[in-house]
C-alpha cells in the first residue's frame, strides 16, 4: 500500500511541474499580449508553427504547383483560374527563386567551387536542403489558413532564374513552365513601362528619384535588355523543366488563349490533380477576355490585346529582329513553326 501512495505522489508532482510549466508560458503570452510588445508576432508565430507541426499540417511539397515562365505570359491570368478552383490556394511571387537564382547566377567559379561560399558546389547537398525548408517554412507562414490536402499555385515568373534550384529543392512539386512568343512578350512589356502604360504610372515616383527615364516605343536599345532578360529567365525554366522528374507540364499561352478549357484540362491531367469538369468550365469563364470590362482594357493597361502574333504591329522590323535574334535556341525549342 505504501509502494502505491508513492508512485502516485510522483505522478502527481509531475503532473503539477507541467501544469507550472504551461502556467508560466500563458503568463508570458498574456503579458506580450497586454504590452503590446513587438515581440508577440513573432512568439504566436513560433507557436502556432510548432503546433502545426506536431500535428504533421503545413504546406506540403507534392501539392505545390509552381508557375514558372516570364513576365506578361499570362501568368496572372492562369493563377486566377487556378486559384478559383476548390481545395486550391495562391502564393502571388514570393520571388524566391529570384533571391537565390540571382546570388547563384553572379557568383563567380571560384566561389562556386569552394566549401567556404554559401552556396559552394562541395556543400550542395546541404543549401539544397536548407532552400527547401525556407520554402517550406514560408509558405506555411504565408498561407496559415491552408488545409492540409490543398494545393498551393505559387505564380513565380519573374523568379524562374532560380527555378532549377526551386525543383532541385522540391523535387516531389508540380510543375508548369508557361511560355509565350518573346515578340510578344517584349511587344507588352513596351507598352506596359513607356510613358502612360500601367507599369510606368504605378513606378513613375520610383522611376523619377532615380533619374530613370521610359524606353520609346522604338527603342532597339529596350528591346534588347528584354529579350536578354527572357532568355535567362526562360531558359533556367526550360532547363529546371527538362530535369523536373515530378509531374510537370508545358503551356504555351496561345493554346490557353485558342482554348483555355481544353489547356486547362489537359493541364490537369498531365500533372495528376482530379479536377471538376463543371468547376473547370465554371472559372474559365469568369475569367475570360470577353468578360474583362471594356474601360479595363486597351494600350497602356494591364489588359492590353491578348492577341498571340500582335507583335507584328507594335514592333519594327528592327526590334523583331533583334528578339528573334537574341531568343534564337529558345524560339527554335519552343516555337520551331514560327522561325
Amino acid at each position: 500500500m505504501l509502494e502505491v501512495v508513492k508512485v502516485r505522489a510522483n505522478w502527481l508532482r509531475r503532473r503539477l511541474r507541467r501544469v507550472a510549466k504551461r502556467s508560466r508560458m500563458l503568463r508570458q503570452i498574456h503579458h506580450l499580449l497586454v504590452s503590446g510588445d513587438q515581440r508577440v508576432r513573432f512568439e504566436i508565430s513560433e507557436l502556432r508553427t510548432r503546433e502545426s507541426s506536431s500535428r504533421g499540417d503545413g504546406v506540403k511539397p507534392e501539392n505545390m504547383i509552381w508557375i514558372f515562365g516570364s513576365g506578361r505570359s499570362g501568368s496572372t491570368w492562369l493563377r486566377s483560374m487556378m486559384g478559383e478552383m476548390n481545395d486550391h490556394r495562391f502564393w502571388e511571387e514570393p520571388m524566391v527563386g529570384r533571391l537565390f537564382g540571382e546570388f547563384y547566377a553572379r557568383a563567380p567559379n571560384e566561389n562556386l567551387r569552394s566549401a567556404h561560399f554559401i552556396m559552394g558546389d562541395p556543400i550542395r547537398k546541404e543549401w539544397i536542403r536548407s532552400i527547401r525548408n525556407f520554402v517550406l517554412d514560408g509558405a506555411s507562414y504565408s498561407n496559415p489558413r491552408l488545409g492540409a490536402e490543398d494545393n498551393l499555385v505559387i505564380k513565380e515568373p519573374n523568379g524562374s532564374i532560380g527555378a532549377p534550384l526551386l525543383m532541385e529543392a522540391l523535387p516531389e512539386s508540380r510543375m508548369i513552365l508557361l511560355v509565350r512568343d518573346p515578340r510578344d512578350v517584349v511587344a507588352s512589356t513596351l507598352d506596359a513601362r513607356r510613358e502612360g502604360g500601367w507599369n510606368f504610372e504605378k513606378h513613375k515616383d520610383v522611376l523619377q528619384t532615380e533619374g530613370k527615364r521610359p524606353p520609346k516605343k522604338d527603342s532597339l536599345n529596350y528591346a534588347e535588355r528584354r529579350a536578354r532578360k527572357y532568355l535567362l529567365g526562360m531558359g533556367n525554366a526550360k532547363l529546371a523543366y527538362d530535369a523536373h522528374g515530378g509531374p510537370k507540364v508545358l503551356v504555351r499561352y496561345e493554346e490557353l488563349r485558342a482554348d483555355a478549357l481544353g489547356t486547362m484540362k489537359r493541364m490537369y491531367s498531365s500533372l495528376g490533380i482530379p479536377v471538376s469538369g463543371e468547376e473547370l468550365a465554371r472559372v474559365v469563364e469568369k475569367y475570360s477576355w470577353e468578360n474583362i470590362p471594356e474601360e479595363e482594357k486597351g494600350e497602356g493597361k494591364f489588359y492590353r490585346k491578348a492577341s498571340p502574333g500582335s507583335w507584328r504591329e507594335d514592333l519594327t522590323p528592327e526590334q523583331a529582329e533583334m528578339v528573334e535574334r537574341v531568343t534564337a535556341p529558345l524560339l527554335k525549342e519552343l516555337y520551331p513553326e514560327k522561325v
